[in-house]
């Protein structure tokens, strides 16, 4: 079994979930109580195989513990800037799955950040999905319906980077989320017949602030179990959890943290 590091090992949802992932064969927690810094470090040196921390934790304090201490997946400089990002995993209760990035680390991304956080999520998601990866870049147009607007320019730019480094990737947009997930609205929106619009599971949104509201309001209104934010880009799997998540949260989340092993 994996072994993963909880270091907030004093939470009660921390104590009760490692409990049940023991019990399950999911992992093997190692549960201390410690600070990120110290947490992140013992991670590098490979104490454990991936981390699931955040819960009393700030979302900064996790970020720059896998920043400084577990080390950005390809760089060679510390100087050099690398992209990172996170995704959420949201199951539904009629069993749909959906993806979502980012809404928890890139604030404003560019056009080559968002194609390298399609690109990071693509890779996680052919392993957390049961089937292809289909992308949908989410705006609040669909295929030019909104006129002319700079981030739909930005969006372009992304889908075409994407294609010249990975052509075999589907991805599509601009659309609006109901084009992209629902397949009656996907085929009037998309006439020339998108391989995404209508069947989308993974969504990537324009910046984090459209992310984040995305994500909580499948949460809170829609009965959605989210797992997440897994973070991408480092050297080793975190988690940096909400710190709302409940036991069951956790689990989840550990549960799809340890298929990017």
């Amino acid at each position: 079994m994996y072994k993963i590091l909880f270091p907030e090992s004093n939470n009660d949802f921390i104590k009760a979930a490692a409990t049940l992932l023991k019990g399950q064969g999911v992992c093997d927690p190692i549960l201390e109580e410690s600070d990120m810094s110290i947490a992140g470090k013992k991670l590098s040196e490979g104490l454990a195989d991936g981390m699931v921390a955040g819960i009393d934790f700030s979302s900064r304090d996790v970020i720059l513990a896998c920043r400084d201490q577990v080390g950005v997946a390809g760089q060679t400089d510390p100087s050099e800037k690398k992209t990172f990002s996170s995704l959420f995993v949201a199951d539904f209760p009629d069993g749909r799955r959906y993806i979502i990035s980012d809404g928890a680390t890139c604030k404003n991304p560019t056009a080559e950040q968002l194609a390298d956080i399609v690109i990071l999520v693509y890779e996680a998601a052919v392993k957390i999905l049961d089937e292809t990866p289909r992308i949908a870049m989410l705006s609040f147009s669909t295929f030019g319906s909104g006129g002319k607007d700079p981030s739909m320019d930005k969006i372009a730019e992304t889908i075409k980077l994407v294609r010249e480094c990975n052509p075999d990737i589907l991805i599509d947009g601009e659309m609006q989320l109901d084009a992209a997930v629902n397949e009656r609205i996907g085929k009037k929106k998309a006439p020339h017949g998108s391989k995404v619009a209508g069947r989308a599971n993974v969504l990537i949104t324009p910046d984090i602030n459209s992310g984040n509201i995305l994500y909580k309001s499948l949460e809170q209104f829609a009965g959605a179990k989210l797992a997440g934010p897994i973070l991408l880009g480092f050297k080793k799997p975190v988690s940096d959890l909400s710190r709302g998540s409940t036991a069951e949260d956790i689990i989840f989340t550990t549960e799809c943290l340890v298929k990017l092993i």
